[in-house]
């Protein structure tokens, strides 16, 4: 039988004077380097197959346009695979292009872009997505592409038939045991260090413990993967999210201490929701803390009481990233995150008391009932609790989320229609009373109020371990305010 060399390939922007995607979130464009830990999850079960795997990130390797081409004019692979998003379709898709116009090579796309946006990224008889989950339909993919055999009705693929038809295949079912994925293919990145600065610590890695939230916040996208999953999903179970799918505390464990064994001293985690209960958090804790790695995690501000803060507390965790996006009552009510103003602020007032920085993310324009008002509002409550990080950004109508139904329905949508947009800096949201413009002036002043304040400035540059992590932290400074 034939080998078959797969590369996984992360061009660089092909757009005139637009920064890369970032394709872990992927929602907005670079800000700093990150690992795609959901690639290299997929990399590492074709790589425990036998296969002959190959990893080419132009974005981390600091290489242009047209290095990306020459590699792939004189490259022999047999499968090139693309983790896609939304801000990165019309690179790949011209990759693609230029891949299939000079050798018989398979190009197949994993992630949200393709889930959705199938018909973006379909060129030809080679050309193959593979929706939602990836892990078990890639794998029996590529076994049926080396063996010569048939591969069309494989369940959560999408290609064109003969007569250049889209075929979407049924959903293949969930992942039932997520333990018996192997963990991240972490080898093929560690010729690159990275550095996360809510946590101004390197080495630093990501970890991903569980897939998708609960809870139903009608904007919501949640990491790439995430967002894929809950796609495909709904393709077929009424619009209802997908249940959570969570590794067992022991292979968390295990994946941490062989984070240890590399040198790895700070981890953030990727969960929608990393804290679930005490049960769950106390294992994973008390093992960050026996190698002494610093780490941070997104959770719910409902998830914070006493107990949890001092536990927190205990195993060195550096930042907690709360999804808040408003303080005010009727908003939270109306985008239905099942919070109010007072836990917020008790969440806040119990991680600051047992010193866990916190980091809260705004969201700006969730609700037609926004206005400068109410976005002045939340912004100065926020400044005013004097919290390590504030992270603005402008909410987007992304496909396939509630959010998304009802702003196509009332006419808020700029063009009628959602275009990838960076939710760090643009907004294409025009409510009858806040207008895109006044959006993105209030994203941009309240960005500078923050960042550039002396208070922000004094509470983090004194945690850096080394200059190179405050570099890569001031340069995301810059991207985050002036692109």
């Amino acid at each position: 039988m034939t080998p078959l060399k797969i590369t996984f390939l992360t061009p660089p922007s092909f757009e005139e004077n637009e920064k890369p995607a970032e394709r872990t979130a992927g929602c907005t464009r670079l800000v700093y380097d990150m690992p795609n830990i959901y690639e290299l999850i997929v990399a590492a079960l074709l790589e425990k197959e036998g296969y002959e795997i190959h990893y080419r990130n132009f974005v981390l390797d600091r290489q242009h346009k047209q290095t990306c081409l020459n590699f792939l004019e004189n490259d022999e692979s047999d499968c090139y695979i693309f983790w896609s998003v939304n801000l990165s379709i019309s690179t790949d898709k011209q990759v693609q292009d230029f891949i299939l116009a000079r050798k018989q090579a398979w190009c197949i796309f994993l992630g949200p872009a393709g889930t959705y946006f199938t018909s973006s990224l379909l060129s030809g008889p080679q050309s193959i997505v593979v929706r939602g989950e990836p892990e078990e339909t890639i794998l029996e993919l590529i076994s049926l592409l080396k063996s010569k055999g048939d591969w069309h009705s494989i369940a959560g693929i999408s290609y064109l038939n003969e007569f250049g038809e889209i075929v979407n295949n049924p959903p293949r079912p969930l992942i039932k045991n997520l333990d018996e994925l192997p963990f991240p293919a972490f080898h093929l990145i560690e010729k690159y260090s990275f550095s996360n600065p809510k946590l101004k610590v390197s080495p630093y890695m990501t970890v991903v413990t569980s897939r998708n939230c609960p809870f139903h916040c009608i904007y919501c996208v949640p990491s790439s993967l995430t967002f894929a999953r809950e796609i495909e999903y709904k393709r077929n179970k009424e619009s209802k999210k997908p249940p959570v799918g969570f590794h067992s505390t022991d292979y968390v464990v295990k994946q941490i201490n062989l984070l240890a064994t590399k040198g790895y001293k700070a981890i953030g985690f990727m969960d929608d929701n990393f804290i679930i209960n005490k049960k769950r958090l106390q294992p994973i804790g008390e093992t960050l803390k026996k190698h002494g790695i610093i780490w941070g995690c997104q959770a719910r501000a409902d998830a914070i009481n006493e107990e949890i803060a001092a536990m927190l507390q205990e195993y060195n965790c550096w930042y907690v990233d709360l999804g808040v996006e408003s303080f005010n009552n009727q908003i939270l009510a109306y985008i239905r995150k099942d919070i109010t103003e007072e836990q917020i602020y008790t969440a806040i007032h119990l991680l600051k008391k047992h010193k866990v920085p916190v980091k809260l993310n705004i969201l700006i324009g969730t609700s037609p009932l926004e206005t400068e008002d109410t976005i002045k509002e939340t912004l100065r409550k926020a400044r005013d609790l004097q919290v390590n990080q504030v992270m603005f950004n402008i909410v987007s109508p992304f496909p396939a989320t509630e959010f998304y139904e009802l702003a196509k329905k009332n006419g808020w949508i700029e063009g009628g229609d959602y275009v990838p947009t960076d939710v760090q800096r643009h907004s294409i949201l025009n409510y009858p009373n806040l207008s895109a413009e006044q959006m993105e002036r209030l994203l941009f002043r309240n960005n500078l109020k923050f960042f550039l304040s002396p208070s922000f400035i004094w509470r983090n540059i004194r945690k850096f371990s080394s200059f190179r992590d405050f570099r890569i932290a001031l340069q995301a400074v810059k991207v985050k305010l002036f692109g």
